[in-house]
């Protein structure tokens, strides 16, 4: 603290005195009465925060009790008192309450001024290098799993009785199955939207029949399965991790091994295999829902009934554009369910790492689908498909 502290001379001049608080200015000084505690302060406060001068000095010999709150108020007062420039002098101050100033002030944290952050080319370079050190290792480790899952594939197809159907059916009724109503809502309202806003924007060229060609080409070749494959990245892929990183919190995992068990082939063949079954299926779902959603609007805002919207989709809408939207199926279903089941073999001990990972497997795949939709896109076109 920077407040200076004199002792008293005599004890005998601490007296009993008389309960409350109370400031009397003297010729050098300020004299402190009664106590100075919780009880006090409210009343204390605002006539501390009055007092200030280049060398104030404050006369204690009339203090009767001080407890840690009034310490703190005293504390207060020489740090306002040296943050604006001036000091203040603790006179006549017991050696109990002078041990109670010491202790108080040793409880107080320190709060670190923050500075600023300057960070040299090394730094930088440094963050770059470990950042694309983790991505190297979340690729190879994806690899890894990928490879396994192929190796496990080929053995079961030379051993097929060792198939697990049974968690194949269970998880393609899991993945699929329960997962057509919200990917039909979904499809069926893009329709709806890509109709209304191109109706919107067509009718100012009196193009509006070509509100067919802008849904059936978004819907099959690019809306219908990117947004199915990001629905079923955010089910499925937290799904598989969870359901793997519990199994591996609880050493389910660990025993499947003491007893000869081969955890990728139980885990991992049934829910990846399972979703390359059954996101095509989505995706022809979402592709039908879509055009019915855009039909419908169509009809509604543009007259164009559903037999002419039909007999357009039929005659100007290209095979290439169904191909190219159900190419990117499988390639999807894998990316999705390799970083589940990776992602929930990195999970630790703990409910925390779960959680982290849970939701890192949702970014990381919805990611990965992207980032492949977007490569597909580039190959495609150099195709001219």
């Amino acid at each position: 603290m920077a407040a200076t502290r004199m002792p008293v001379a005599d004890p005998a001049r601490q007296g009993a005195g008389a309960a409350g608080f109370r400031l009397e200015h003297g010729v050098d000084s300020v004299h402190l009465h009664g106590e100075l505690s919780v009880r006090s302060l409210p009343l204390a406060l605002p006539l501390m925060n009055r007092l200030g001068g280049n060398a104030l000095v404050l006369d204690l010999s009339g203090l009767t009790r001080l407890d840690t709150a009034g310490a703190w108020a005293l504390l207060q007062l020489a740090a306002r008192l040296e943050k604006q420039g001036q000091s203040l002098e603790l006179r006549a101050l017991s050696a109990d309450h002078s041990a109670l100033l010491d202790r108080v002030e040793q409880a107080i944290p320190e709060i670190a001024q923050p500075g600023v952050l300057r960070r040299s080319l090394s730094d930088l370079l440094d963050a770059l290098g470990r950042v694309v050190v983790a991505a190297w290792g979340f690729l190879a480790g994806v690899l890894a799993v990928l490879g396994i899952f192929l190796a496990r594939l080929g053995y079961l197809a030379r051993h097929p009785s060792e198939f697990r159907m049974t968690a194949l059916i269970y998880h393609a009724d899991q993945v699929g199955w329960r997962a057509i109503p919200i990917v039909a809502l979904m499809a069926f309202l893009i329709g709806v939207v890509l109709a209304f806003q191109g109706a919107v924007q067509l009718r100012q060229f009196g193009a509006e029949i070509f509100v067919v060609d802008l849904i059936a080409i978004s819907i099959l070749r690019e809306l219908g399965i990117l947004l199915t494959a990001i629905i079923v990245a955010g089910r499925t892929a937290s799904s598989f991790t969870a359901a793997i990183g519990s199994m591996k919190m609880r050493e389910e995992i660990d025993a499947m091994r003491t007893l000869a068990i081969d955890p990728a082939t139980v885990l991992f063949v049934p829910r990846i295999l399972a979703l390359l079954i059954t996101l095509p299926l989505l995706g022809l779902v979402a592709n039908v829902m879509g055009l019915f959603g855009g039909a419908m609007m169509a009809w509604i805002e543009l007259g164009i009934s559903p037999a002419m919207f039909l007999t357009r989709l039929l005659e100007d809408t290209g095979i290439n554009h169904v191909i190219v939207g159900f190419v990117k199926a499988p390639v999807f279903a894998v990316i999705i369910g390799v970083i589940g089941c990776h992602a929930g073999m990195q999970v630790g001990g703990n409910a925390e790492s779960l959680g982290r990972q849970t939701s890192s497997a949702v970014v990381q795949a919805i990611f990965a689908v992207i980032a492949a939709d977007a490569l597909f896109s580039v190959f495609f076109a150099m195709l001219d498909m």
